[in-house]
């Protein structure tokens, strides 16, 4: 009777634990749904900066991506992805651009308006 016990207790926690992990798939299944469905009113309105079409095929297919996993960014990763701009540039432009890329400065313009502007205002001495 005890190894019967035994058996039911290990057949309950792998079920809650079945339970809870698909809980947590499902969950982030209807964050990508709900998502989708962001996307698409916003392309369906006409107020993305693409025709509908493409705007519709890159909500899919970012749901697509979401759905295996494949578009969690991390602050860290979009910490990175920030820096990683900065790295094309000159050396001597580098620190203003990575200052700028951190919040440092203003910002104006929109995606829909063509790019977001980011300026930094700093003193240079004369020489």
């Amino acid at each position: 009777m005890k190894n019967l016990s035994h058996s039911l207790t290990l057949a309950a926690c792998a079920a809650a634990t079945l339970l809870f992990a698909g809980g947590a798939i499902a969950g982030t299944a209807s964050e990508a749904q709900l998502r989708y469905q962001q996307e698409r009113a916003v392309c369906m309105s006409g107020s993305s900066n693409q025709d509908r079409a493409t705007c519709l095929k890159e909500a899919g297919a970012a749901l697509q991506e979401a759905r295996r996993g494949n578009l969690s960014g991390s602050e860290s990763q979009l910490g990175q992805n920030r820096t990683s701009r900065c790295n094309t540039l000159p050396v001597q432009d580098r620190q203003d651009c990575e200052m700028r890329m951190s919040g440092a400065g203003s910002t104006s313009g929109s995606e829909q308006q063509g790019g977001i502007l980011r300026e930094l205002t700093r003193p240079v001495p004369a020489n």
